[in-house]
């Protein structure tokens, strides 16, 4: 595929979050040479979506494409910190999709307004665990509307790893020397370790000096065996399905793409615990289409959007009613349950981390070996 031609593929939704990164990958394009404005040519009056690649499908909100007719612009970002800066610099956006570990920050830097939940008809139908979610709600306010959920976990080779019992430290077993993986993404990559270095829980987003001290220990005792840091989900599965990796740090997604390519993996539950996470919609103050805002939004929380994504993308959906849409199969292939409330509660939820610059440089030296 062309570089224009999937630029513009990108720019009508009609490649998948799985299908686009492979895309990129394939014309040695970055997430981040993607034009913001790939629709500008539309409308002034038509809304503006600000999401991630794979959520700008008209599959995510059929009720406001019957509604309006028209899918909303729908530039994407490469992740929050560049959307926040975009939006803080003047981008106009009148929704937007981050998650809820940057809730505080983005309230903070002034570009949220409230939610009026009464103007959302499947608000009711949100899981209670999930709504008030890392500052979510505040103030008596609801700055932050719940939607896909998921887990970063363990991803492995069934038939090239023998697994005793579910732990993150199949991460650092000698056995699979130079064939593991993890991510380079301190954000998660530390709370991993951090879990394996025996960190309590509730210290994991606001470590001590001693705390990262034993971080680092960890990781630079990792590092001889990895195969590669992975930024690229795609790499990273490609690795799996061709036996070059045995074990590695995931999403969800990467859990479905393996099996669809009939490719022999198990997503685990770690005893230490689970890592999950969940992204939402927010709405920015300068919106002048607030009606057709509060439209997306309830389109995009309601069951079938929610059955669309868990379906294609391997997620967990906000919405209780868009688990009884989809069948027991589907849920097992994609390790969910019916009722995912357990899970909810008991996940390891990312939050705002008050040391995120101290661990960065740390992990700089450790990936440089220094």
């Amino acid at each position: 595929m062309k570089k224009d031609e999937l630029l513009d593929r990108m720019a009508t939704g009609a490649l998948s979050r799985r299908q686009f990164s492979k895309a990129l990958a394939s014309v040695g394009l970055a997430m981040t040479v993607v034009p913001l404005t790939a629709r500008s040519s539309r409308a002034q009056e038509q809304l503006t979506y600000f999401t991630w690649a794979g959520y700008d499908t008209s599959e995510f909100f059929p009720a406001y494409m019957e509604k309006h007719g028209s899918a909303p612009e729908m530039p994407l970002f490469a992740d929050e910190q560049e959307a926040l800066t975009k939006i803080r610099a003047g981008f106009s956006a009148d929704v937007a999709h981050p998650c809820s570990g940057r809730i505080g920050l983005w309230r903070d830097a002034g570009v949220l307004q409230p939610i009026d939940t009464s103007r959302l008809s499947n608000w009711p139908d949100i899981f209670d665990g999930l709504r008030g979610i890392n500052g979510a709600a505040a103030e008596g306010k609801q700055w932050f509307v719940p939607v896909d959920w998921g887990n970063t976990s363990i991803v492995y080779r069934t038939d090239l790893v023998d697994v005793e019992e579910d732990s993150w430290t199949l991460l650092w077993d000698e056995r699979y020397a130079g064939k593991l993986s993890i991510g380079e993404d301190i954000t998660d990559t530390a709370i991993i370790a951090g879990l394996v270095a025996g960190i309590p829980k509730e210290r994991l987003y606001d470590m001590s000096d001693e705390e990262i001290a034993r971080i680092r220990e960890v990781l630079v005792k990792q590092r001889p065996l990895l195969r590669f840091y992975w930024s690229d989900n795609t790499t990273m599965e490609q690795a799996l399905a061709t036996g070059e990796v045995v074990a590695s740090s995931a999403w969800n997604s990467s859990v479905v793409a393996l099996k669809e390519q009939g490719v022999p993996v198990d997503y685990m539950n770690p005893k230490e615990g689970i890592l999950a996470w969940c992204c939402g919609l927010v709405m920015t103050p300068t919106t002048d289409q607030v009606d057709k805002a509060y439209d997306l939004i309830d389109a995009i929380i309601a069951p079938e959007a929610g059955e669309w994504l868990i379906t294609a993308m391997g997620y967990g959906h906000s919405n209780r009613k868009a688990f009884d849409l989809v069948s027991d199969d589907v849920l097992a292939e994609r390790g969910l349950s019916r009722d995912p409330s357990k899970l909810l509660a008991e996940g390891i939820f990312s939050k705002d981390n008050k040391r995120l610059g101290d661990l960065q440089q740390m992990f700089s030296q450790v990936q440089a070996g220094l």
